[in-house]
């Protein structure tokens, strides 16, 4: 299955009472904007869904930035939208594809089998005059069964053992910008440099203009990667990792993981080597 949809598609699916649009605008730094944004226009019918109140859990001493949230919570969250196991989700941001892609990959973890990424988000699809609201769409409440996907999650305890243990039975992928991946600069995190062993690839290298590229161009992004071999992806907390995990998807790689703590998560304990 892929997790993109185009506009064009979405737009036809619109009055479809077996979808459900998922507004995942946010700013880092700012996170009141993405909500400010959805009050004053957003896709006919959709919901909203906060990278930090739903799609993440509490920061705490490990795991990370972002790390999962409350799955119990999120279920409701889930069902006060009126959300089944049967509904097409489509999640889109504004445009730069990592809020939407976190949306998607977490959906894929709690096993949902049809979420997809509006490729282009919210301003493609402004652009093209489609169709917006302001009005805030009330549904149902509904029951969300989770059945988790362990397949697609890399705990910190697996990242650790094959780090130390199995260097060469997984490929490490870090999706952060390059000065961060070789430690140059870090402007977040309070160490710098890359998990032992990671090879770098930048997340937005798997975009243009808000749009994530062909498969063929994807596959050519990712040529050096092994595909016999079980990939995990990362970045800084979680986040900015999901487009180059549905972009390895969409690119035919199977068996691929998103270490959700990241390296925010790595560097909490102090023990951790960094290269």
């Amino acid at each position: 299955m892929g997790y993109i949809m185009e506009k064009e598609e979405l737009l036809s699916l619109l009055n479809s009472r077996d979808i459900r649009i998922c507004d995942c605008r946010f700013q880092l730094g700012a996170p009141d904007v993405g909500y400010i944004e959805y009050e004053k226009e957003h896709i006919t019918g959709a919901v909203y869904f906060d990278l930090e109140k739903d799609l993440s859990g509490r920061v705490e001493k490990h795991g990370g930035r972002h790390p999962l949230p409350d799955l119990n919570t999120l279920k409701e969250r889930l069902e006060s939208n009126g959300i089944t196991n049967d509904t097409v989700l489509i999640a889109y941001d504004g445009g730069e594809g990592s809020f939407a892609s976190r949306f998607v990959w977490l959906m894929s973890y709690l096993g949902h089998q049809k979420v997809f990424v509006l490729n282009g988000g919210f301003r493609a699809w402004k652009d093209a005059g489609y169709p917006l609201e302001t009005n805030q769409s009330k549904y149902a409440s509904t029951e969300y069964n989770i059945d988790l996907n362990e397949s697609v999650l890399a705990s910190y305890k697996k990242v650790k053992e094959y780090t130390v243990k199995r260097p060469n039975d997984v490929v490490l992928i870090d999706s952060r910008e390059s000065k961060r991946y070789q430690g140059i600069e870090e402007p977040i995190d309070k160490k710098a440099g890359h998990i032992p062993g990671a090879v770098n690839k930048v997340w937005t290298k798997v975009l243009e203009n808000g749009y994530y590229k062909k498969s063929e161009e994807l596959q050519l992004n990712f040529t050096d990667i092994s595909r016999d071999k079980e990939i995990i992806v990362y970045c800084g907390s979680g986040v900015t990792a999901s487009p180059n995990y549905i972009a390895l998807k969409e690119a035919g790689f199977k068996d691929v993981k998103v270490y959700v703590g990241s390296f925010s998560d790595w560097i909490s304990y102090s023990d951790n080597p960094i290269e």
